[in-house]
């Protein structure tokens, strides 16, 4: 059969481009210098942090408690805390947090109920955003938390470089189990390849937990508008319209103290619901190059599952196969992985690192092909379609 010869060749194009990709990305990664606020460095950039929050009661009051902790002038730093229409006492807990710093808005007092909304995360940012008076708009998830160094970091990062829009890094945290090893380490590699991608002007990845943008940089880029339609996407589909606003003038830093953390997903139902919602997005990305390097990683982690797959008709081939392709990935994996894991401080996530390959080539295979059939998923107590 003409396949049976053909598919090592597109086995071996897959395996040498994915390895090339993981090289330049280690590159890009290295020659990238870590930041730190210069020493006596003295702020003047008046932050607004944004935290869109539904159904948070369990982890609001920490995250905002992390927020009254930065190390940043209080009259430089106010916190707009947006309710979208929680369930639970999420607004009582925020409202309880006294601090003049902080503001609670109700997105249902700032919509129109008769208007359909796909995504009330970006609507809910947008109201924070026009209410805000910070120069530079800094969001986060209502149950992350940040180190005290955090806003200095990306301040001092933004008044230094004059970037448009910064992104910075987002580790899960605590990790008990497999599951969550494998997000955590997932994360990491995650997080160096969104600045690896920046800093070579290339790949504009950013997440919505730890974003920093000029408001006047997220006004002249249309703000939200184009993509309405996607429940997620206020992160990168934001960064990519300011990247291309404003060329060369994107940011990510790259410092273990501007980290924000945020827990994994505890089951593989909510997992899965959070990277359905992801990957939702990942057809209509305006980049090229984004769409392509999602698109080489999908098919290399296909060609592993069809060699399993060959394994009961053709077992020598199938198994010579899949040992060559699943080992030329964990090697590039491991490489990539291993260098974020030490410089985040997180050696042991490389534990059981065979077992977290194994998980990373099924979850990509089928959540690329799901996230193109399934239309609607549920998250936070909501059926988004």
């Amino acid at each position: 059969m003409v396949w049976l010869s053909f598919f090592p060749i597109a086995g071996f194009i897959l395996a040498l481009g994915y390895s090339l990709l993981t090289r330049w990305l280690l590159q890009a990664w290295d020659a990238l210098p870590e930041w730190d606020a210069p020493e006596g460095w003295t702020p003047h950039t008046h932050v607004s942090v944004i935290v869109p929050a539904r159904n948070e009661e369990q982890s609001i009051g920490a995250c905002l408690q992390s927020i009254l902790q930065q190390d940043y002038p209080e009259d430089l730093l106010e916190c707009i805390v947006v309710d979208d229409h929680s369930t639970d006492q999420t607004a009582a807990v925020a409202r309880a947090t006294a601090s003049s710093r902080i503001r609670l808005l109700s997105l249902a007092e700032h919509t129109d109920a008769s208007i359909p909304v796909q995504s009330y995360k970006k609507k809910a940012l947008e109201v924070g955003i026009a209410h805000a008076h910070g120069q530079l708009i800094v969001t986060t998830d209502a149950d992350c938390r940040a180190r005290p160094a955090w806003l200095r970091q990306l301040v001092s990062y933004y008044e230094a470089t004059g970037a448009r829009a910064i992104a910075a890094p987002v580790l899960f945290s605590p990790v008990h189990n497999a599951l969550e090893r494998f997000q955590a380490l997932d994360f990491a590699g995650m997080m160096l390849v969104t600045g690896a991608g920046i800093t070579q002007q290339a790949l504009y990845l950013a997440n919505g937990a730890n974003l920093a943008y000029e408001k006047a940089a997220f006004e002249a880029a249309g703000g939200f508008s184009g993509n309405e339609q996607f429940a997620s996407g206020d992160d990168v589909f934001l960064i990519q319209k300011i990247a291309s606003r404003y060329p060369g003038q994107i940011g990510f830093v790259k410092s273990r103290d501007a980290v924000v953390y945020t827990p994994p997903q505890a089951t593989l139902r909510a997992f899965f619901q959070q990277r359905l919602r992801w990957g939702a997005k990942n057809e209509s990305y305006d980049s090229w190059r984004t769409t392509a390097v999602i698109g080489l990683v999908f098919l290399y982690c296909w060609a592993i599952l069809a060699a399993i797959l060959a394994l009961p008709f053709l077992p020598a081939y199938g198994a010579g196969l899949f040992l060559a392709l699943f080992l030329a990935k964990a090697v590039s994996d491991y490489l990539l992985l291993s260098t974020a894991a030490h410089f985040f401080g997180r050696p042991r996530l490389l534990r059981g690192f065979l077992r977290s390959e194994l998980m990373h080539v099924a979850y990509f295979a089928l959540v690329g092909v799901l996230s193109l059939v399934v239309k609607h998923y549920e998250w936070k107590g909501r059926v988004v379609r």
